[in-house]
């Protein structure tokens, strides 16, 4: 089992940052893939970025890469999402999700485990 929970949303104006965390706790964080996805009112949820264990491999939603970077640290269970030039169309619901297994990563179907979410609002 492991247990996440996100933190540092908020309300910031467009063109600012957040930096968003995620604690994790129960089997061995530094073995395990991690990912972050997002979730607007009434649309599906999609991929925003993940990182392999080593944090060797980073992955990126096309429209996200070079604003946002995934980051983690294994020393202290935790996986990071900065956020930069935040645009409205970023306000959303961001999850954080551990171990695809050999699943992609790019699909939310296959993590096994998810944080409850933090909010992340953008204002124009």
């Amino acid at each position: 089992q492991v247990q996440l929970v996100e933190s540092g949303g908020g309300l910031v104006q467009a063109g600012e940052s957040l930096r968003l965390s995620c604690a994790a706790s129960g089997r061995t964080f530094s073995s395990i893939t991690m990912g972050w996805f997002r979730q607007a009112p009434e649309k599906e949820r999609e991929f925003v970025a993940a990182i392999s264990w080593s944090g060797g491999r980073l992955y990126y939603a096309s429209s996200m890469k070079g604003r946002f970077t995934i980051s983690r640290d294994n020393a202290k269970n935790t996986v990071y999402l900065q956020m930069d030039s935040l645009k409205p169309e970023d306000t959303a619901i961001y999850y954080c999700a551990a171990d695809p297994g050999s699943s992609s990563v790019f699909s939310d179907t296959a993590y096994a485990y998810w944080g409850q979410g933090t909010q992340v609002t953008v204002s124009s």
